[in-house]
């Protein structure tokens, strides 16, 4: 590691700003599934979905590039290219969802989906779940619960818990657990209207990526759905992390089968290029529109939907999405394996491309030995993560294009691992 530059990192942008692992990473090149520090060591990518097509796809960069050296500009003018990503973004969800608003980030979308419920409702009132982050705004951080013990960090926000199957509220399972979410949900619906400041709208990620990819009680999103609408709220789902075939299918939200009112995008839609997007009904689209003069300057511009349109034609011509499916499956397979000779690893959860695994100890959740699994990780060459309200559930997320061969370096090298704790 490069002391010399830590030092110079600390000293402008603070001891605190957040590093990976124990000993830093200094990564100087990605290619595909690999990424390569300073001294040529190539480790195993199971962290980053942001590169979802893989590090510096051709066809991406290309697209860039030659976008680069021809226009960019804000979207007040007309150009083809981000009406073409619109069009063909939209038709990849359900029929109703048809305006597209460009941003540049998940923070920049999910705030634009709070001003919309808010602006559309004529209500304040959010509801989010207790372990949980959608962005880095004032007005989103509000809903940052898994950085604040379970609390809304700001006003106009209730937090519920969320449905949790491995440590369940109250011990419930199955309906009597859903039903006993649903009530909380309706007592926080209960107690905007009680305040004076009414309901909005629920946000939240549709597979509840950083609560730790919990296993959901049955019927739960679409009771959750028909109770925020009974009460004439927005649903709004954050496919930020879950999006763009990460499940296993393109959106998060299909393996539910309910769709929302508002879907907000973001990390992996350029592949590594700030861009990202609201996609909402026209009814709300246009009801927002109606006295709010919106732009982004940078949200939309031709290079930005070069680069997002070339990362969805690879997702469909590379078949990444039905890749991620097959693989995933395989992987899966492998943790359960691993979790037949492993105690510690309590929990096998996710779909597609998106793994958590809860690793508990008698005693409770085995944060300490999840730290210590995630640094041996990466130096054996892989890198992972870990999330969950106690930090203590692995989190495997590789890009897209992750093959066999990749799985099974993973699964020898995480069991060569947990044989080390």
């Amino acid at each position: 590691m490069n002391r010399e530059l830590l030092e110079r990192r600390h000293r402008i942008m603070g001891r605190k700003a957040p590093l990976f692992y124990r000993e830093p990473l200094h990564i100087v090149r990605g290619e595909g599934v690999w990424l390569y520090d300073t001294e040529g060591k190539r480790y195993l990518d199971c962290y980053n979905n942001v590169p979802c097509v893989g590090h510096c796809h051709p066809r991406v960069v290309e697209a860039l590039t030659e976008q680069a050296t021809a226009l960019n500009v804000h979207t007040r003018y007309l150009h083809e290219t981000v009406v073409e990503y619109g069009e063909r973004l939209t038709a990849t969800l359900a029929d109703d969802l048809t305006m597209l608003f460009m941003t540049c980030t998940g923070t920049e979308s999910n705030e634009l989906a709070l001003r919309m419920a808010r602006k559309v409702t004529g209500k304040e009132g959010i509801i989010c779940t207790n372990a949980t982050y959608h962005g880095n705004s004032t007005a989103v951080h509000a809903l940052s619960t898994g950085f604040n013990q379970g609390k809304p960090c700001g006003p106009g926000v209730k937090a519920i818990n969320f449905p949790d199957t491995y440590r369940p509220m109250d011990g419930l399972s199955g309906s009597t657990l859903t039903d006993a979410l649903i009530a909380q949900l309706e007592a926080s619906i209960a107690e905007f209207n009680k305040g004076g400041i009414g309901f909005a709208g629920l946000l939240v990620c549709p597979i509840f990526a950083n609560e730790g990819l919990p296993n959901l009680p049955p019927d739960y999103l679409p009771r959750v759905a028909r109770t925020v609408r009974d009460a004439e709220g927005l649903v709004i789902f954050d496919e930020v992390q879950a999006g763009f075939g990460r499940s296993g299918k393109m959106w998060g939200h299909e393996h539910s089968g309910v769709g929302p009112d508002i879907c907000t995008l973001g990390k992996p839609m350029g592949n590594g290029h700030p861009v990202a997007g609201v996609v909402c009904t026209d009814a709300i689209g246009n009801g927002f529109r109606d006295g709010v003069m919106y732009f982004n300057t940078f949200g939309g511009n031709p290079v930005s939907s070069a680069v997002a349109l070339a990362v969805l034609n690879v997702i469909e011509e590379e078949a990444l999405v039905s890749n991620a499916r097959q693989i995933g499956d395989s992987v899966r397979n492998g943790l359960l394996e691993l979790q037949a000779e492993h105690t510690i690893l309590a929990d096998i959860r996710g779909s597609g491309l998106f793994f958590g695994v809860e690793m508990v100890r008698d005693d409770g959740p085995a944060s300490e030995e999840a730290d210590r699994l995630t640094n041996l990780m990466k130096e054996s060459g892989i890198l992972m993560s870990k999330i969950g309200q106690y930090d203590n559930v692995l989190k495997m997320r590789p890009p897209l294009c992750f093959n066999q061969e990749n799985s099974d370096f993973l699964l020898a090298t995480l069991a060569k691992n947990l044989r080390r704790l």
